[in-house]
């Protein structure tokens, strides 16, 4: 069933593929990431991690997509390395169009090739993933993008 869902969600990878979706979060650079429509996989991922609540809290990880101060400072580290002055704060990751633009850059910046696989497993087990430990968050998100 997994093989038959990843295909389905290759299909609407590619079929979702539009230049004017998601913009690139940093400098305004354009890259694949700025072009890819990632609103289907962000949607899944507020759904599964808050249900939508930009207030949520669980130990260090807060707002809609939960996010850590450890993603905050990764995010304003990619920044500076693009020469950008923009800088994001740990309230930032209150505000559902903020946490977005840091996952843009996040998936920019680790992910340019635009795998959903990769940015799903890599949102929940960080950049250095273990697809076993990452399996029910992978199977979860899906679900939630039907």
């Amino acid at each position: 069933m997994l093989k038959k869902l990843e295909r389905v969600l290759f299909v609407l990878c590619i079929l979702s593929v539009n230049p004017h979706s998601a913009l690139a979060a940093g400098n305004g650079s354009s890259n694949s990431t700025s072009r890819f429509d990632w609103n289907d996989v962000i949607d899944a991922i507020i759904q599964v991690e808050s249900s939508g609540n930009s207030n949520a809290k669980n130990g260090n990880q807060v707002g809609a997509m939960q996010i850590t101060p450890i993603l905050v400072a990764d995010c304003n580290q990619i920044l500076k390395q693009r020469g950008s002055k923009k800088r994001y704060t740990l309230a930032d990751r209150f505000s559902v169009k903020k946490s977005k633009e840091m996952f843009l850059l996040i998936q920019s910046w680790y992910n340019p090739h635009n795998n959903v696989e990769k940015a799903i497993r890599s949102w929940n087990g960080g950049a250095k993933y273990s697809v076993r430990g990452t399996q029910r968050y992978y199977e979860r998100v899906l679900r939630a993008m039907r």
